[in-house]
């Protein structure tokens, strides 16, 4: 099953429990599905989708001063677990070597190939500036 498909199967399965944050997030992710050339998704291009509103959703609590929210949480809830820092920290000690890189910096392409959807580029820029 995909994630596609599950999170559509989650939507009939939310209203059933009469959980209202939940089927009103599953709603507006299943919409930005809908606004998708392709009908069917990969599960990289829904995690893509899901990465988009969650920072829409961070960018609107930090203006609003508050930390979360149930949409946050739902959302956060369908992305595969996140690499920690230490995971990456340590795979880029015994991977990379900068003396074949012009900067540190520009690490990130091979550091991003190898962790996908486990992590986020700010993530791995914040980790290789510290390094330096």
């Amino acid at each position: 099953m995909t994630l596609q498909e599950k999170i559509q199967a989650e939507l009939k399965v939310s209203i059933k429990a009469k959980d209202t944050a939940r089927t009103g997030a599953v709603r507006i992710l299943i919409g930005e599905f809908q606004r998708q050339a392709e009908k069917v998704l990969t599960d990289d291009q829904v995690i893509a989708i899901i990465k988009k509103l969650i920072k829409s959703e961070k960018e609107l609590l930090a203006s609003a001063k508050l930390e979360s929210s149930d949409f946050l949480t739902i959302m956060e809830s369908y992305l595969p677990r996140q690499a920690s820092r230490q995971e990456i920290a340590d795979w880029i000690a015994a991977n990379i070597d900068f003396s074949t890189f012009g900067s540190r910096m520009q690490a990130m392409k091979p550091i991003m190939a190898h962790f996908g959807s486990a992590t986020d580029g700010n993530t791995v820029k914040d980790i290789l500036q510290k390094m330096g």
